[in-house]
């Protein structure tokens, strides 16, 4: 069983930046994808970053060059560096961690970014 804790989120301006954490704990595997992935009202969930255990990364278009996604492996910790955030960035951010085809997620966190 893995647990996932997110922190982090709150509320910023357009503009600002906020940074994401989220520490995973249990049976985890070396080998794992860790992400984050967003729904905002109304929408379905979407991809916003992930990164392998060797440290290749993927991007959703929309926060290539503002997101910055890493990990800390001896910590089973994985951020999510936020800048120049845009309303448009405002939804619950979910941590995800994923071995072949299981998933684990955590609860989500709230960002909310004024215009």
């Amino acid at each position: 069983q893995v647990q996932l804790a997110e922190s982090g989120g709150g509320l910023v301006q357009a503009g600002g930046s906020l940074r994401l954490s989220c520490a995973a704990s249990g049976r985890i595997f070396s080998v794992n994808v860790m992400g984050w992935y967003r729904q905002a009202p109304g929408k379905q969930r979407e991809l916003v970053a992930d990164i392998t255990s060797s440290g290749s990364t993927n991007y959703a278009d929309s926060v290539k060059g503002r997101f910055t996604i890493s990990r800390d492996n001896a910590k089973n910790t994985v951020y999510l560096q936020m800048n120049s955030l845009k309303p448009g960035d405002t939804a619950v951010y979910y941590c995800n961690l994923r071995v072949g085809p299981a998933n684990a997620w955590g609860q989500g966190t709230q960002v909310t970014v004024s215009a």
